[in-house]
């Protein structure tokens, strides 16, 4: 199909070729505009993605519309931008602004000025829509520094950030070569990296502050003896190991030496409270595999693992106990999905902005 379409192309003299390419650009926008409307009435109903296994919109996107996730996300902010603002929609279908454009804007727009931001930013390019940000929302001046850099590594591309550890001592933080910036540019927010850079090995990089960078100086130096060189990922890999043991141990009751649930104990008292025992805690969790246990009727099972809570099969409400038997974990979209199932929907207030 691919080749007789590149081949229908082909085919095409200069005049249809361009003017094909028109309407195809008309016809995409119109979807694209159309896609958002559609995304925007699904975020208002999400027992709909619920029931198909999905825990979040984005899911939804990702996982049913095959969507990746960058276009997942602007495509769902713009949605939700939409649902204030209808307009935009309008202007999305004609070109006058594209979803990148919206996504820039979304976070400035307010009733009062929504549609002088919008005539404002019709027909504008990137750069222009990053200025009329600015406008909106203005930063103070970087403060003037004059300082010596260090001259940037000769491979690495413009603009990076490298760190080298060559000719430093053992118990050293790697030093950070930052290339020289244009001083008109104002400063740019870099998101923190996580980057697979061979199997199994991953290269991470973030910003600290003092009192952050002080600690690692002090753990350098009480961990001399074993981590001779200071080694910032051995560091990093510890303490993310010492962290991780506390938080599943808070959240669900893991333990290094569990001890065993002795009858007429534990069990009894969770079965007559919503409160749940560690020791169910510790079941459950290891049943599910931290992972949200809601399988749509076609056998799709939600893939989320974060805001995971631990579901009553049968309702407390209705009688269920609160033990392993009994429990099983949900992500907040599916816990309360199933909620509505057994009790009803409840009243959701962003409806009534489409009604």
């Amino acid at each position: 199909m691919n080749t007789n379409m590149f081949a229908l192309a082909s085919s095409l003299s200069d005049h249809d070729l361009l003017d094909r390419l028109a309407a195809l650009a008309f016809k995409e926008r119109e979807a694209s505009a159309e896609l958002v409307a559609h995304l925007a009435v699904l975020d208002a109903r999400p027992s709909l993605y619920a029931a198909q296994g999905h825990g979040s919109l984005f899911a939804y996107c990702t996982e049913a519309l095959g969507l990746s996730e960058d276009a997942a996300c602007n495509r769902i902010t713009v949605a939700k931008t939409c649902r204030r603002f209808p307009a935009i929609l309008e202007s999305l279908a004609s070109g006058a602004m594209s979803l990148t454009s919206i996504r820039l804007l979304h976070q400035h727009l307010t009733a009062e000025n929504c549609e002088a931001v919008l005539a404002k930013a019709s027909g504008r390019s990137r750069r222009e829509i990053e200025a009329l940000v600015a406008e909106l929302a203005p930063r103070p001046d970087v403060p003037t520094s004059v300082r010596k850099l260090p001259i940037p590594v000769s491979s690495a591309p413009a603009g990076a950030v490298s760190t080298s550890t060559a000719g430093e001592g053992p118990g050293t933080i790697p030093t950070v070569n930052v290339p020289p910036q244009p001083v008109a540019a104002p400063p740019t927010a870099r998101r923190p990296i996580i980057e697979n850079t061979s199997p199994e090995r991953y290269r991470v990089q973030f910003t600290i502050g003092k009192e952050s960078h002080d600690r690692l100086r002090r753990l350098q130096a009480l961990l001399r003896r074993e981590i001779p060189d200071g080694d910032t990922g051995v560091i990093v890999e510890r303490a993310l190991a010492l962290l991780l043991q506390k938080v599943e141990s808070a959240k669900v009751g893991a333990a290094r030496n569990p001890r065993p649930i002795r009858p007429g104990t534990d069990r009894l008292a969770s079965s007559e409270s919503r409160d749940v025992a560690r020791g169910d805690k510790r079941i459950v969790w290891q049943h599910d595999s931290g992972q949200c246990a809601f399988v749509s009727r076609d056998g799709h099972r939600c893939t989320e693992r974060a805001f995971l809570e631990f579901h009553h099969v049968k309702a407390f409400a209705l009688g269920g106990p609160t033990t392993a038997e009994n429990l099983s974990l949900r992500c907040r979209r599916h816990n309360q999905y199933e909620a509505e199932v057994v009790f009803g929907p409840s009243r959701d207030p962003r409806n009534e902005r489409l009604e």
